[in-house]
């Protein structure tokens, strides 16, 4: 009995290794062609999904990423990603803030901004009372 208990375990180990090894990933590519062919109307979704290999509800969830991204774009809700010549622009304008900047001890900013703010602190702690 023990034994078929091991067979057995060994067995459901083998299959769930190789459904993890045969799970297919698709690109964004492979994605975004699939759910165009849906959109297109030429065929029916379950016979795209048939061809491809993939459940209908996983289309229907790729379709409906597709269409809400889409959406975010046209309304402006995304972040454009910086061109070339606003990061160079903007990398001048901090390198010349940085020199603008008055340091006086050092280049660190940090160890300027502590070497002022510590006798501020201390001025503003109160003295210890004595014993008398």
């Amino acid at each position: 009995m023990r034994q078929k208990d091991e067979n057995r375990s060994a067995v459901e180990k083998t299959v769930r290794d190789i459904k993890r090894k045969t799970r297919r990933h698709f690109s964004a590519e492979d994605k975004i062609r699939i759910v165009l062919q849906g959109l297109r109307g030429e065929e029916s979704i379950a016979e795209i999904c048939r061809r491809e290999g993939l459940h209908q509800n996983l289309y229907y969830r790729w379709s409906k990423d597709f269409l809400e991204a889409g959406k975010k774009r046209l309304n402006g809700d995304t972040v454009r990603e910086a061109g070339s010549d606003e990061v160079k622009e903007l990398r001048s304008e901090s390198a010349q803030l940085k020199e603008a900047l008055p340091v006086p001890f050092g280049s660190s900013l940090l160890a300027s901004m502590t070497m002022v703010r510590l006798p501020l602190r201390r001025a503003s702690m109160p003295l210890p009372q004595i014993c008398t």
